[in-house]
């Protein structure tokens, strides 16, 4: 992760209202931008891809672009403003709110507004999807994107995150399997999968789960990991590993780093992206070096 210094006086703030807690904290998120002598505007989306139009037009009147909402907006201004335009800043307003989790940012707003103004400017790598969407943590197919898309309506609206644990609770027990053809950078592997994470981000949830080792965000390139366990003592055992961060050579694990990738599936499976679901596979990602410009939280031994 490269960093670079920065002064932010003026900022503009995105709010998805549809957004679980969108309109609920934006109050709490206003307040600290003026309790930090921070001039902020904001904005309100409207419909899907809108939040790509308000950045793509008034980014660069400010010092930077704060959205408020899921991690869907967060995929739309990060696409808007990849190589160009000011650092973002992400408060969770969402259920999963994967990005501001993984990025260590605190989902209370009074406590994330001034860590992010007094943090790091990091430049990172993010992944670009085949119709050209952005993303910054990784793209899944199987597990993951079931675990999300089964999680019940009124239960994500009521528990917020989870609703994910009771969809992934599901996902496990099932341990649905699919025939995987993956192409990584022209070369084609084929086998049995359960789950496929072509990832950015070495860890997520505040790194309490990690897919591998050496999977780092500022390299030019993303990290396939194939998961492939036989039965819910492999899955169990597989899971037990990544929360220990235990990386030794397993038969029920595969992983390949490359630039390019195409994941097909036999039969059709959900999809996710920074956990926005998408239509499926089949489906291409790419990595698009050094895109983005994300404030963080400051740390005292950069990633």
């Amino acid at each position: 992760m490269r960093f670079a210094p920065r002064r932010i006086g003026r900022v503009l703030l995105i709010v998805n209202p549809a957004s679980r807690r969108g309109t609920r904290v934006r109050r709490k998120a206003l307040k600290a931008f003026a309790d930090a002598g921070v001039d902020c505007d904001l904005m309100l989306t409207e419909a899907p891809g809108h939040a790509w139009t308000i950045a793509k037009n008034h980014a660069h009147k400010y010092d930077a672009v704060f959205t408020l909402g899921g991690d869907g907006t967060v995929m739309e201004v990060l696409g808007a403003l990849a190589h160009q335009g000011p650092p973002i800043g992400v408060l969770g307003g969402g259920t999963g709110n994967v990005v501001a989790r993984t990025l260590r940012i605190p989902l209370n707003p009074a406590r994330a507004v001034p860590l992010l103004l007094n943090g790091d400017q990091a430049t990172m790598d993010l992944g670009r999807l085949g119709d050209g969407r952005r993303f910054a943590i990784g793209v899944g197919v199987g597990f993951d994107a079931t675990m999300i898309a089964e999680a019940p309506f009124r239960l994500k609206r009521r528990f917020g995150f989870m609703a994910y644990v009771i969809g992934g609770y599901k996902a496990v027990l099932r341990n649905r399997k699919f025939m995987l053809r993956l192409t990584v950078d022209g070369v084609v592997y084929e086998r049995s999968a359960s789950a496929v994470l072509v990832a950015n981000f070495g860890a997520v949830l505040n790194d309490l789960v990690a897919f591998g080792e050496g999977i780092v965000h500022d390299d030019g390139l993303l990290n396939a990991c194939v998961f492939s366990p036989e039965t819910l003592s492999d899955s169990l055992r597989l899971l037990w590993r990544m929360i220990r961060k235990d990386f030794r050579p397993d038969r029920c694990l595969f992983y390949k780093a490359g630039r390019d990738f195409r994941v097909e599936t036999m039969p059709h499976m959900p999809a996710q992206a920074d956990g926005e679901l998408l239509p499926g596979t089949p489906l291409t990602v790419s990595v698009d070096p050094l895109a983005g410009s994300l404030l963080i939280p400051k740390r005292s031994e950069p990633d």
